[in-house]
């Protein structure tokens, strides 16, 4: 955190990130805004990918970084990516990872890390989002110390992460990979749209539930709802969508 920055000055300073790369019109502009959010959150560099699965072909892989020229030179190929556990975990899972040298070592793969870590990638944090219709979104976040002790700071940064991948996501696959063939906004009952606008406004389910007059449950089954219907993973990310959409205001 920058000196004379209170926490909660640079927690507004995220929120305006997250809601800027929602925004962004260009690859460049989408590597801009993601590296300013990362250095906001005390990275050095970071990699956002979208990936568009083919059935019998390979798959699409489109990235925006700012990976030093020097380590894609000498050792970025895709032997060592099937080496790295990081890349592995995230191809499995949509839980975050926060890795380092011993990430690397448990797997017997300490000599990839050696190999990176004096360009900078030695700590950080990464995640995956598997989307419907084949498509992934990954991000990483790296730099060449170590991630706070404090577990609650690791925490809040992590959780950074993953609303802003939320955000991110949607403008990373529009702008990164072939657009989807339904223009056509999908149909959504009343009740689902009012969820979401109460989500937007960081409504819990329970909260949700005495405002519409409903049970927890049934509202939780109308978020579910409007997700699936927007292929979405979760309610935020089905916020974020039904916003761009023009469904939600």
């Amino acid at each position: 955190m920058p000196l004379g920055t209170t926490k909660g000055e640079q927690g507004a300073r995220l929120r305006d990130e997250f809601l800027a790369v929602t925004a962004v019109a260009t690859p460049h502009e989408l590597l801009a805004q993601t590296l300013r959010f990362t250095r906001q959150l005390g990275f050095d560099t970071v990699s956002a990918m979208a990936v568009l699965d083919r059935f019998g072909a390979d798959s699409d892989f489109v990235c925006v970084h700012n990976t030093p020229a020097a380590f894609l030179g000498q050792f970025h190929d895709t032997a060592q990516g099937r080496r790295c556990p990081v890349m592995q975990h995230c191809k499995l899972s949509s839980l975050p990872i926060l890795w380092d040298r011993q990430t690397y070592a448990a797997v017997d793969q300490a000599d990839v890390w050696e190999t990176q870590a004096p360009f900078g990638f030695a700590h950080g944090i990464a995640m995956a989002l598997h989307l419907p219709g084949g498509r992934h979104f990954f991000i990483g976040v790296d730099r060449d110390r170590a991630l706070p002790r404090c577990p609650a700071e690791t925490s809040r940064m992590t959780a950074d992460l993953q609303l802003f991948a939320v955000h991110a996501q949607d403008t990373a696959l529009r702008l990164l990979l072939p657009p989807a063939t339904d223009a056509e906004p999908p149909p959504l009952t009343t009740r689902e749209l009012e969820g979401l606008r109460w989500t937007m406004h960081g409504k819990t389910a329970w909260e949700l539930g005495r405002i519409l007059g409903i049970s927890e449950q049934t509202a939780v089954r109308h978020l579910h709802n409007a997700a699936r219907k927007l292929g979405c993973i979760n309610k935020h990310q089905a916020v974020v969508k039904a916003l761009r959409l023009g469904l939600i205001h």
